[in-house]
């Protein structure tokens, strides 16, 4: 475990759970260069998500993210279509092992949640302007952030990482397959 950086973890209300868990995390930062997350010092576990409206944010300090609990049986598709107050995910539910209109996969609302939420999250956190006179136009814009999110996506899953848990690399064709089949 990465010592600069601490967890909590609330439990998720009654038919919610929590789709990562910080190994997840601590995976994920292992394979970013240490300043992309050196503001990064507590990620909560929170079960804050308004619904499913919000699957992650970052405290007003810029320094902590959350991730929310979501329920059971999850459709995130919606999430790539631009909607007023939702931001755009370019690519589609292909790229994280889901099928538009059908319930995500656990792995792969966990990939999603991981990989694009976490991400985005985490470029709210770079520093775009420090002679900004207000704290909040110092940090990366929704706009930023998922160009953020989308390029450590690409660069990270561009060549295979060996990990036993499936969604530390894009989805497969046999993933794919299998929804076809089970759904």
């Amino acid at each position: 475990m990465n010592e600069r950086i601490s967890y909590s973890y609330t439990p998720p209300g009654e038919k919610r759970k929590h789709y990562l868990c910080p190994d997840d995390i601590e995976i994920l930062l292992g394979r970013l260069p240490n300043e992309v997350f050196e503001r990064l010092r507590t990620v909560h576990f929170n079960d804050r998500a308004l619904g499913r409206r919000r699957l992650g944010y970052v405290n007003r300090g810029h320094r902590e993210i959350a991730i929310c609990a979501l329920p059971p049986n999850v459709s995130l598709s919606s999430f790539f279509v631009r909607r007023s107050g939702r931001r755009r995910v370019h690519g589609s539910p292909e790229n994280f092992g889901a099928k538009r209109g059908m319930q995500w996969p656990e792995t792969a609302v966990r990939r999603f949640l991981l990989y694009e939420v976490f991400l985005h999250e985490l470029g709210h956190l770079q520093i775009v302007d420090s002679t900004a006179p207000r704290i909040w136009r110092q940090f990366a814009s929704e706009t930023i952030a998922q160009e953020f999110a989308n390029d450590w996506r690409k660069r990270l899953w561009s060549k295979p990482f060996d990990h036993p848990d499936p969604i530390h690399n894009p989805a497969t064709e046999e993933e794919l397959a299998q929804i076809e089949i089970h759904g």
